[in-house]
């Protein structure tokens, strides 16, 4: 698009102050932000700053607000058994993909590069990435069909990522499975609602939230790739968490027999006003209420027997058919989810041309998130999986849902899976494992095929590390 072009776009919505050191910019700089502000949306700037800026947005919550009823962890019936078999067939049919989300940075961790590059297994320190792709190779092996791997980057990360991958030859996976693309950006805006400039060429930007993974994967063909090798369902992960399950046969299978559009596991909360989203049936539709958001009143309601009556806490995993993704974000479809703002320091370029590094929130982010699409969805199910196999991100330097925790907790399950399979586990005198101990998926992912291995040692020794690979 033209300068002229630009310059008219921008005025029309008093935005034309990112352009005054246009002129003095060289071709390339010209060309750089020419490029990020064709990209912008313009008609949506003045209704984002007039409800998400200038003005904090008010939260509406549901006038009802219920307990959501998950279906639980495990079962007898038949149901189960009949969809697991059903999300196996799926796999062999070559139906199901994995989709990662890997947008951010490892920088709260104190790591440099993308978060996915963090070593985090206990004893031979595997990056995230190669955890997850370990799992999909086996799932390929259990299904005699290998498993297609989306994964959403960001400008941040996504050179690096592929770089990464690259030089550890796609962990011997099959590149022609592997799809990156970035998610899409959204501009930060002075508390004004003036649109910020990160240099004198460049807005800016953050990546625009993992709900915008339903835009970026229309956007960035992938959603074709999908369709053209017949993919009917994703498994949805996010790159923090090690022990997720990237293929779930029994969630896949329950997922797709109720006829479910989008899919989610839940947990137990580890208390009343633990800081996860809370599944809930708001207005009769199944929703996630943030916790900032849920009254207090109902965070720690209780039943008569004493059990938390809003108790289902969103762990951002998910499964999902691609014909709702592509209905969803078919041209001329109103993808309306909310935006969430977040007041965050935002170094700037100022009228003299200084970059400046604020002390303070400076600015506003606006990302959507992708469970604000599950009222969209036709038949969302909700199954209850548990906190101590599935889920133990890596967020946090230290204290909870830091590296100290997710080691302990990845300890935690392999000795239970040992135990489970007739292993002589050592433990400390607060029961805690008193061994180091790491099973790769390429040995087992789970205790019921652990319990199938010829395992060697009946018996593990006090301070002892031992890896299963």
């Amino acid at each position: 698009m033209s300068t002229s072009a630009n310059q008219e776009r921008l005025a029309s919505i008093g935005q034309s102050g990112v352009l005054r050191f246009y002129d003095s910019l060289d071709e390339a700089g010209k060309a750089k932000l020419d490029a990020q502000l064709a990209a912008l949306d313009i008609n949506t700037l003045p209704g984002l700053v007039d409800g998400y800026v200038k003005n904090k947005p008010k939260v509406d919550l549901p006038t009802d607000i219920k307990p959501v009823n998950a279906y639980p962890h495990s079962s007898d019936n038949d149901e189960y058994a009949k969809a697991k078999a059903r999300g196996l067939e799926l796999l062999k049919q070559g139906k199901v993909a994995a989709f990662l989300v890997a947008g951010g940075q490892g920088t709260r961790l104190g790591y440099e590069g993308p978060k996915g590059e963090y070593p985090v297994t206990p004893i031979k320190k595997k990056p995230l990435f190669q955890v997850f792709a370990e799992q999909l190779t086996a799932a390929s092996k259990t299904a005699g069909k290998a498993i297609p791997w989306y994964i959403m980057t960001s400008d941040t990360n996504d050179a690096a990522t592929r770089a990464f991958f690259e030089k550890h030859q796609y962990f011997g996976l099959d590149k022609s499975l592997i799809k990156f693309f970035p998610q899409g950006m959204m501009p930060a805006f002075d508390k004004g609602g003036d649109l910020l400039l990160a240099s004198k060429d460049s807005l800016a930007l953050s990546a625009d939230g993992h709900g915008g993974s339903f835009r970026a994967l229309r956007n960035s063909g992938a959603l074709d790739d999908m369709k053209k090798r017949g993919i009917e369902h994703l498994s949805y992960f996010q790159v923090d968490n090690p022990i997720v399950k990237v293929i779930d046969p029994l969630f896949i299978g329950l997922h797709d027999l109720t006829g479910s559009e989008m899919s989610s596991k839940t947990i137990n909360k580890a208390g009343p006003l633990e800081k996860v989203g809370n599944f809930c049936i708001g207005d009769g539709k199944t929703q996630v209420i943030e916790y900032s958001d849920l009254p207090e009143s109902l965070a720690m309601q209780t039943n008569a027997d004493g059990t938390r009556t809003f108790d289902a806490g969103s762990i951002a995993i998910h499964a999902l058919r691609v014909s709702f993704i592509d209905r969803l974000t078919a041209p001329g479809s109103d993808l309306n989810l909310i935006w969430h703002r977040a007041d965050k320091k935002v170094p700037f370029v100022n009228d003299a041309g200084e970059l400046v590094k604020p002390t303070e929130p400076n600015a506003v982010k606006l990302e959507q998130f992708v469970f604000d699409a599950i009222p969209l969805a036709s038949n969302p199910l909700i199954y209850t999986t548990k906190r101590e196999d599935e889920f133990s991100p890596v967020k946090n330097a230290d204290g909870n849902d830091s590296p100290a925790t997710c080691t302990r907790d990845q300890i935690r399950l392999f000795a239970r899976w040992l135990e489970a399979a007739g292993v002589s586990v050592p433990r400390k005198a607060d029961g805690e494992p008193d061994a180091t101990i790491e099973i790769s998926p390429l040995f087992a992912t789970s205790a019921e095929e652990l319990k199938t291995k010829p395992l060697q040692v009946k018996k593990i020794e006090a301070g002892q590390s031992v890896y299963f690979g």
